[in-house]
């Protein structure tokens, strides 16, 4: 038995390694993400990541391992730069930047001159934070869920200005869409200036219907910012549907890009109504920016030039998958997960109806087990997960349904462990 179990890892490898990179190009991989959604499609996905079977990543509302197309594109840029760091060859990176952006565009169904490529999520919701123009007494909207950097941000604003804060409480398990929405419209009053949500919660998986929250704010005038990060790479994302007036999100999430590269968008009406954060070379030598577009607000210094080309060859993968069928798979393994962590006696913190939910799985643990059963999950199971509002598990299109049922298991094993 453990031949064959030895024999079995050695294939996988061997699998592993004829899949890599190539894969992406191949008639093959056209031909079956144009129709495929068989098992064999999804693990040849699977292929596409490095990490090992004895670890599988599992929450990718922290951060996701990039495929081997995105990490080789950025070691092959930076080997580029380190070999000839001249402005002459570096000059080829402002049309890289350009067709990164137009990809990211794209595949969020928006313009180019409405995309910022920035850091990360949190840059980009401090952007928005700082740069509307507010004074004493406005008030802001925020639902209590919101991350850090799209809630206690707006503490440190209006701690500075004298602004005023509304947090918004929402039912744990809501049966319908207004129970989600009446909370917001109560609070606004004809000082509110702004709605701060998440769109998907890290902390429960709770997902806000923004569009129907967008479309009620705007009726009273009210800038809407949707910070994204959960739903960017998870779910079919079209912004000009949603009508958000910004969205922030990371390439590192469910995006599977490279790391510390972000997107911020603003809509095109409301580009010129938001300072920068940064001003750096880029900008121009006037108050108003030479550059077009929210283009302004990526006006930040030196930037990692090979992270911000490979963020277009990850919109390729999705581009080649599909959006909507990123989005399938993923609402798949999470509805299998949670009903399989049901089915073990755990309580389901997420919505377990789809309507209210994206890819974030939690379920409830007490305090001070939690680090207890995620480092077990890890060492015993090979299951890495996050202890983020209980026992959060993420899986995404690099996981298979093997690695849905490894985790279960282990939780079966470790139940005595859950509150």
């Amino acid at each position: 038995m453990v031949k064959e179990a030895s024999r079995r890892k050695f294939l996988q490898r061997v699998t592993a390694s004829l899949a890599v990179t190539s894969t992406l190009s191949t008639p093959l991989f056209h031909a079956q993400a144009a129709s495929d959604d068989s098992d064999s499609f999804w693990q040849m996905i699977r292929w596409q990541f490095p990490f090992k079977e004895e670890k599988v990543p599992m929450n990718a509302a922290n951060l996701c391992p990039s495929p081997f197309s995105v990490s080789e594109r950025v070691s092959e840029l930076t080997r580029d730069i380190d070999v000839d760091c001249s402005f002459n060859n570096r000059a080829k990176f402002t049309a890289l930047l350009e067709t990164s952006r137009a990809k990211v565009a794209r595949h969020l169904g928006v313009s180019s001159d409405t995309i910022a490529l920035v850091r990360n999520t949190s840059e980009a919701n401090n952007v928005v934070n700082n740069g509307l123009a507010l004074k004493p007494g406005d008030e802001v909207v925020l639902w209590s869920q919101n991350h850090p950097t799209n809630n206690v941000a707006w503490d440190v604003r209006a701690a500075r200005f004298g602004l005023r804060i509304k947090r918004v409480d929402l039912p744990k398990h809501p049966t319908d869409m207004e129970q989600l929405i009446e909370p917001f419209e109560k609070a606004f009053t004809g000082n509110t200036r702004v709605l701060a949500l998440t769109h998907v919660s890290n902390l429960s998986g709770l997902r806000l219907p923004v569009k129907e929250l967008s479309q009620r704010a705007h009726r009273q005038g009210i800038h809407v910012h949707v910070d994204g990060a959960q739903s960017w790479g998870a779910l079919d994302v079209n912004l000009a549907q949603i009508g958000c007036d910004s969205y922030a999100a990371s390439a590192h999430k469910w995006f599977v890009g490279p790391k510390e590269v972000g997107v911020l968008y603003v809509k095109r009406d409301r580009i010129e109504d938001i300072w920068p954060n940064v001003v750096a070379p880029g900008w121009g030598n006037d108050v108003k920016p030479d550059v077009k577009g929210a283009r302004k607000f990526e006006s930040l210094g030196q930037r990692d030039d090979g992270c911000m080309s490979a963020v277009g060859t990850t919109a390729d993968l999705h581009q080649l998958i599909g959006s909507d069928r990123v989005e399938t798979r993923v609402y798949e393994l999470a509805r299998a997960l949670k009903s399989g962590l049901k089915e073990h006696g755990a309580k389901l913190v997420t919505p377990e109806d789809p309507s209210f939910s994206g890819g974030v799985c939690i379920i409830e643990v007490s305090g001070e087990r939690r680090q207890e059963l995620l480092d077990r999950l890890y060492e015993e199971h090979g299951i890495a997960g996050s202890a983020s509002g209980g026992l959060r598990l993420c899986p995404h299109i690099y996981n298979t349904d093997e690695h849905v049922q490894r985790a279960l298991d282990g939780v079966k094993k470790l139940r005595h462990l859950l509150a």
